[in-house]
Order: C-alpha cells, then structure tokens, then sequence
C-alpha cells in the first residue's frame, strides 16, 4: 500500500515558488578561533549534529530574530 503525499494536494507551482524563497543564495565567512572550533566540535560529536553550518545558521537566526523581537520600535 503506497503512502499518499503530505503535499498532494497543494498546487506544485506553489511549492515550487515556495522552495525558491527560501534558497540560500548569500554567503557569509566566519572565522573562529581554536578554541571556539573545539567548542563546536565538541557539541556536534556529543549531540550527534551532522551539519556544522546548520548548527551556526540556525544558533545565530535565533539569536538575531529574539533581539528583533525584544526591541521592536515603540510609538511613545
């Protein structure tokens, strides 16, 4: 018995236009020292994270989006 797709029934287009907004198409070099990349190493061997730059990516946007969060401009 085959298993029906989650997206079967949303338009491909949409999916498509979708998959295209959220591409990564901008780069940006960081550079860490010894101890920082130990660090690093560290938690994706004890936490089995397969990814580094997904790790970095998703730490800093969280870091980024709760600051834009807390200070969003005030009328008065």
């Amino acid at each position: 018995m085959r298993k029906k797709s989650k997206y079967a029934h949303i338009d491909p287009e949409y999916l498509e236009k979708q998959k295209a907004s959220l591409k990564r198409t901008y780069r940006k070099a960081v550079l860490f020292n010894e101890k920082e990349l130990s660090a690093i190493d560290e938690y994706c061997k004890r936490f089995n994270v397969a990814s580094r730059s997904a790790l970095i990516r998703q730490a800093t946007m969280e870091r980024v989006l709760t600051a834009l969060g807390e200070t969003h401009p005030t009328l008065f």
